[in-house]
């Protein structure tokens, strides 16, 4: 009997396709890749799997791996899809691929399972990611094999298909939204969600944030320290990344910061409408830009930030495993050796607030940018700069004058 490795939720869609593959004949492995999913039961979800038939189940933590790993890598770049999407679920897709290829090795399965759509990104970027590490591995994708569609063609098919095999499920037939959430963030798709004029803070059920109008009357100040680029003190005390993250999660999820509502461009080619939170994110995006600030190069930064929309698409379509990231990955590395200092932000009913920055590599010279008299700049010296810094346009005025 052939074996394979099911990228596992426990959800209706992987509880569906672990008894379908187990039809198809394969000896199913399921491995529930933790990612810090704040509202998730796992023993619940291993239960359920060795219910339902799994020849094994696995709990595969992975939270530290990815906020130190992929998602703080990112953050380095300020990377965001289309400028604003903090790419939450599209970041934990390939540690996802390379966790279940690690499982499968070890139990000896020949295949990877995955429960995404034909429509969407997460079947890109699992396939892209998992042929990347292992060439050779067959990939399973059900929602892209037509006799698994005309079984299941809607979610009452699903519905019952459970019920028959006593697979125990809580999705309903008519569900308002669906949702995918790791420790960075929550992302709400589909249903209702699908009409762009439904306004789609009402239709979802937050888990991570409260709103902004809700949010206290007062602002709460957090301080973040920066080595190199990598968040690793939370108001004075060390910290994992994987604690950073949570940590942040909290504090600017109680204060209604970092929902976003976007309609987006996916690489198959469709638009779709997404509703996001990402609080802790959000704010560890604010305070590194602010550091940078402080410490970056006007050149360098400038040069940073006309590649961060390249390592946001390569992030969003997929391509982590592969040459040009590795070598993006490696040039931010050495942008990001003076990033260090710490940011004090004031966190106010969805808003950031800057209070102080401080860094031992500041490039700020409060002499030279003065306003007033003094200082070793000296004024004189605008003349010859603006004289030949101007000469292509006064040359340009005696050919072609403009009318004015």
């Amino acid at each position: 009997m052939s074996s394979c490795i099911l990228a596992y939720s426990g959800g209706l869609d992987t509880s569906v396709i672990l008894g379908w593959l187990q039809d198809e004949g394969y000896d199913v492995h399921c491995a529930y890749i933790d990612l810090g999913q704040p509202c998730e039961d796992r023993e619940a979800i291993m239960q359920k799997a060795h219910d339902n038939g799994a020849a094994s189940a696995r709990i595969i933590d992975v939270t530290e791996e990815l906020c130190s790993d992929f998602a703080f890598p990112v953050l380095q770049w300020q990377a965001r899809y289309e400028g604003l999407y903090l790419l939450g679920t599209s970041i934990a897709r390939p540690l996802i691929s390379k966790a279940c290829l690690q499982y499968g090795r070890e139990v000896g399965a020949e295949a990877f399972a995955h429960g995404a759509t034909g429509k969407g990104n997460d079947q890109c970027r699992f396939q892209l990611a998992a042929e990347a590490l292992q060439h050779d591995i067959k990939m399973i994708a059900p929602w892209r094999i037509p006799k698994f569609r005309e079984q299941f063609p809607g979610r009452s098919e699903m519905i019952a298909y459970c019920e028959e095999k006593g697979i125990p499920v809580k999705a309903s037939v008519e569900k308002p939204y669906s949702s995918d959430e790791n420790c960075l963030h929550i992302s709400y798709e589909a249903g209702k969600l699908e009409d762009p004029e439904v306004y789609g803070v009402e239709v979802v059920d937050f888990g991570m944030t409260i709103s902004p109008q809700e949010a206290p009357d007062k602002t709460e100040r957090v301080t973040i320290g920066f080595e190199s680029g990598v968040p690793v003190r939370l108001n004075d005390n060390d910290v994992t990344a994987k604690e950073m993250v949570l940590q942040l999660n909290e504090i600017a999820g109680r204060n209604g910061i970092g929902r976003i509502d976007i309609i987006e461009n996916r690489f198959v080619g469709m638009k779709s409408r997404g509703v996001y939170e990402a609080p802790g994110m959000t704010t560890l995006y604010a305070a590194h830009h602010v550091l940078e600030e402080l410490t970056l190069d006007r050149d360098l930064v400038h040069l940073r930030d006309r590649l961060a929309p390249e390592v946001a698409e390569m992030v969003y379509y997929g391509y982590w495993y592969t040459p040009k990231m590795d070598a993006l990955m490696s040039f931010n590395q050495q942008t990001q050796k003076t990033v260090t200092g710490e940011v004090t932000l004031d966190l106010y009913k969805g808003n950031i607030l800057t209070v102080s920055r401080t860094s031992p590599n500041s490039l700020y010279d409060a002499e030279v940018a003065s306003m007033e008299g003094g200082g070793s700049y000296n004024q004189d010296d605008a003349e010859g700069f603006l004289r030949i810094a101007g000469l292509p346009s006064r040359v340009q005025a005696t050919i072609t004058p403009r009318e004015y």
